[in-house]
């Protein structure tokens, strides 16, 4: 026997309503009284009804998704603002799509594409590097205001950027080794052109300034937020005649990798040499030694851009801030110790 599904008017005739009474109740309950709301509601859970929302996307001309522009989905950096996304998402009617930009990069087209085939309603980007063609045409689509970006962004574009404290936490960690005596100290970089590279790495000069500290060049190292770089760091500073005795990475990964560099050539850390990482992944607390490190609150980075986003997606007034960096915290664990004497 085939069942019959259950309808809207099922429902109103349960309830003793009009249809458009139950639709009111789906769509906006709050102009509905409590009694007749309470009514409906029960109806819907007597009679088994499931809101067809493939049609209701189709009359309201939203696909109710949005989509999550991830640069690299295998770095362990990305899943705490992933778990804030989702959280913000959790409970509406959207559905949250993610793309991985590096194994599958946005073309010129493609993100304009999804607005006007109606695959998604809005997106939350964070990757720095992506098409600027591919957001000019996004903006010319009309779709302008429904892109966010968060943790990167790209420069001399409109959209807003949920970001953390960058500058500042550079300086927190070249201040905490000043602190512990350091006056020799290294930085080794994200990739060039990347826009937390840049915002780190002046938050380091404009501190080692400050505090009058020498500089040299070979003490900045160019990498590339990866363990690898780090590695290779370790080795450019293994051969210096005059090695730093403390090192700022870009990046917790960079640490990792410089350590273990270190450690392969024969410097202890922190007894040798101390490290400092930025970004306060999970490792970080369990890495060999407990890393020192700039956290950022990723958990939140994810869900305020999700607020930002679904402000605009529904027209509301009292947007989130999206113009305040969110602060960053100075992790002090067991990689930095003052300078061997």
């Amino acid at each position: 026997m085939v069942l019959k599904p259950v309808t809207i008017q099922d429902v109103a005739r349960v309830a003793n309503v009009s249809a458009a009474t139950v639709s009111r109740v789906l769509s906006n309950p709050g102009v509905v009284s409590d009694r007749t709301r309470e009514s409906v509601l029960q109806a819907i859970q007597s009679t088994g009804y499931r809101v067809n929302r493939a049609a209701r996307n189709l009359r309201m001309q939203r696909a109710n998704a949005v989509l999550v522009l991830v640069p690299n989905l295998g770095k362990p950096f990305y899943s705490g603002i992933l778990a804030g996304i989702s959280e913000a998402f959790s409970g509406t009617d959207f559905n949250v799509l993610i793309t991985d930009t590096e194994s599958d990069p946005i073309g010129e087209t493609t993100l304009a594409d999804y607005f006007l085939d109606g695959r998604i309603d809005g997106a939350l980007a964070l990757d720095g590097q992506l098409n600027e063609t591919a957001l000019q045409k996004c903006a010319s689509a009309g779709a302008g205001d429904r892109v966010v970006f968060l943790c990167e962004w790209v420069t001399g574009q409109p959209f807003p950027v949920i970001r953390s404290d960058n500058a500042k936490g550079a300086r927190l960690a070249i201040r905490h080794l000043y602190d512990l005596g350091h006056r020799k100290i290294a930085h080794v970089t994200g990739p060039e052109g990347n826009v937390l590279t840049t915002a780190r790495r002046e938050g380091m000069v404009a501190e080692r300034t400050r505090l009058g500290l020498p500089a040299r060049p070979e003490w900045i190292i160019r990498g590339d937020f990866s363990l690898e770089s780090g590695y290779e760091a370790a080795a450019r500073i293994l051969d210096m005649p005059d090695r730093p005795t403390a090192v700022f990475c870009s990046a917790d990964m960079v640490a990792f990798g410089l350590i273990a560099g270190l450690h392969a050539g024969g410097l202890r850390v922190p007894q040798d040499i101390s490290v400092v990482g930025f970004d306060d992944i999970e490792m970080s607390e369990y890495y060999v030694p407990a890393l020192t490190t700039i956290r950022q609150d990723r958990h939140l980075l994810g869900q305020r851009a999700a607020k930002v986003l679904l402000s605009r997606l529904s027209d509301d007034r009292h947007t989130p801030d999206a113009e305040t960096p969110i602060p960053v915290e100075l992790i002090v664990r067991e990689s930095t110790a003052p300078p061997p004497r």
